[in-house]
């Protein structure tokens, strides 16, 4: 295989590269040392300057270059750079040079030299490397210790494909997993979905400003990862601002404009004063609407225009005012359906949509259910300073309920805090005994019993879905059953969530357990399938 030829780029040293007379070789001049290093020929140098003012350097350059290695071919570029000091300028020329150079790295190894030129000139130099405009190295080049003719100094490539430093990518790594486990506050979860979830959302934490909408059940969590996106956010320098969140469901009426965006003294009866309103107060901040799909429809007008323009105006007011904010939507709706049925703007559904997050409820995740318990017990301690812990049974026999298909928990996580908080407010010299957790098993069950009523439960009505006749071919075991089952899919995320819960204990004794199959072949006895019994229509 060919060896590449290697091409410097780089601008000429209008005070390094200086010197005339014999004395200039007693001097180190960057450019021209870079082509004097014995162990590589530099086969062509491209030197960018700016003005004709420097053509006799130029000149006394490339002649010098010439002297010391014949070898090495000299294309001065001039260009149009008038303040050497002006980042746009220089920048600006840098980029319409990349762009018309004839690049051929398949053949042509490039040295980008950020030794010589203004610092604004290295800076656009280093940035547009980086960027691969440049698709080469940095090369660095340092004086010799002891100033000598003929001695080059040293040279140094530097590579920005920061992987290949193992010491740097181990503490990116390390950064990153320090990241993911504070916005899981250290609970050392297992449902693997949920840890790529969150894994994703550190990195769009780190590197976007655009806006995120976390879907999924109320007591999910999905204000608990809000604050921490913001913590997270603050601590690396990244936002300025105060955390703002606000249960839209709680705005009604004309207040909900001005609790949003403010109001002037006098816009309506009662308004004494001026208001100045959430988004005004998340100014270099992050606002956090919960329940963004109980926002009327002129209010969500007015916030596409707050989140796109950054400006907007108070309930009142003649005069825009800006407020620079980023965003994260929560909803427990389907925007998508909401949308359709007129409820919620499509141009505002696009524009929170970029980064969207379904957050599983509790029940999705019985594997986490214990590192949760843990985290729940150790943060009763911190407040109360009582050391609380299960004995080996009641732990188990908790356990046991919580992972089952009889758990409904219908308040997801905030069901779980406030039962660790009975079990350890009633636990005996701190130990939670069997009978402590029997209690509170049963006052789950009465309280999501009670749920279900207030609910009106989850009618499953066999006639929509596989047809009055077949229906009424049911026997009532079957039929209670089968309700049973589709009331579980409606449930879950998919087959496989649907099949876990469904078959949570038998699937223990199995060494490779298809939950998806199983369930599969059950609805097939009914001629029915996953798509017809998980559509809630």
């Amino acid at each position: 295989m060919q060896e590449k030829r290697t091409v410097v780029i780089g601008f000429l040293g209008t005070q390094l590269d200086n010197g005339r007379g014999a004395a200039r070789w007693e001097k180190w001049r960057p450019s021209v040392a870079l082509t004097q290093h014995e162990d590589r020929i530099i086969d062509r140098f491209e030197l960018l300057y700016a003005g004709s003012q420097f053509d006799n350097l130029v000149r006394q350059v490339s002649q010098d270059i010439a002297s010391v290695s014949p070898e090495t071919q000299l294309r001065a570029h001039a260009l149009p750079i008038s303040d050497a000091w002006d980042f746009e300028n220089v920048y600006g020329a840098l980029y319409d040079f990349a762009n018309s150079y004839p690049f051929d790295p398949d053949r042509e190894e490039y040295w980008i030299h950020i030794t010589t030129g203004s610092h604004v000139a290295q800076i656009c130099m280093f940035l547009m490397t980086e960027a691969r405009y440049f698709p080469g190295r940095l090369v660095q080049t340092s004086p010799p210790r002891r100033q000598a003719a003929g001695n080059p100094g040293s040279y140094a490539l530097i590579d920005l494909d920061l992987s290949r430093y193992d010491q740097i990518a181990q503490r990116f790594t390390r950064e990153q997993a320090a990241g993911v486990a504070f916005l899981k506050s250290g609970i050392a979860t297992r449902n693997a979905k949920f840890n790529a979830m969150i894994d994703e959302i550190e990195r769009v934490a780190i590197k976007s400003r655009a806006p995120m909408l976390l879907m999924g059940p109320t007591g999910a969590g999905k204000s608990f990862l809000a604050r921490r996106v913001y913590e997270l956010k603050k601590s690396r320098h990244q936002i300025d601002g105060k955390f703002i969140d606000i249960n839209c469901a709680t705005l009604h009426g004309d207040g909900a404009a001005s609790t949003l965006f403010g109001h002037i003294r006098g816009a309506f009866t009662g308004a004494a004063s001026d208001r100045p309103g959430l988004l005004r107060s998340a100014h270099k901040g992050l606002l956090f609407l919960d329940e963004i799909g109980e926002l009327g429809l002129d209010e969500q007008a007015m916030l596409l225009k707050a989140i796109e323009e950054k400006r907007f105006f108070p309930v009142g007011a003649d005069t825009e005012v800006q407020s620079d904010f980023q965003l994260i939507a929560g909803t427990n709706l389907d925007l998508g359906k909401e949308v359709a049925a007129g409820r919620f703007r499509e141009d505002l559904y696009a524009r929170i949509n970029l980064w969207t997050y379904a957050l599983p409820g509790l029940a999705q995740r019985p594997e986490d259910i214990e590192p949760n318990l843990e985290y729940l017990l150790a943060q009763y301690g911190a407040e109360t300073g009582e050391r609380v812990r299960f004995n080996k049974e009641a732990r188990e026999r908790f356990m046991r309920f919580a992972a089952s298909p009889s758990a409904a928990w219908h308040g997801n996580f905030r069901d779980l805090h406030a039962a660790v908080t009975r079990l350890a407010t009633l636990s005996e010299a701190g130990r939670i005994t069997d009978s402590v957790v029997d209690e509170e098993i049963r006052r789950l069950k009465r309280m999501w019993l009670h749920h279900g009523e207030h609910q009106g439960g989850m009618e499953i009505e066999l006639a929509d879905i596989m047809g009055a006749e077949a229906a009424a071919q049911l026997d009532l075991f079957d039929a209670l059953q089968l309700q049973a089952v589709i009331k579980v899919c409606r449930q879950s995320h998919n087959m496989s969530d649907a099949g876990r819960t469904l078959y949570a204990v038998s699937r223990a004794a199995k060494a490779k357990p298809n939950d998806a199959d199983r369930l599969k072949k059950y609805l097939a006895r009914f001629t029915l399938d996953w798509d017809k019994v998980s559509s809630s229509n």
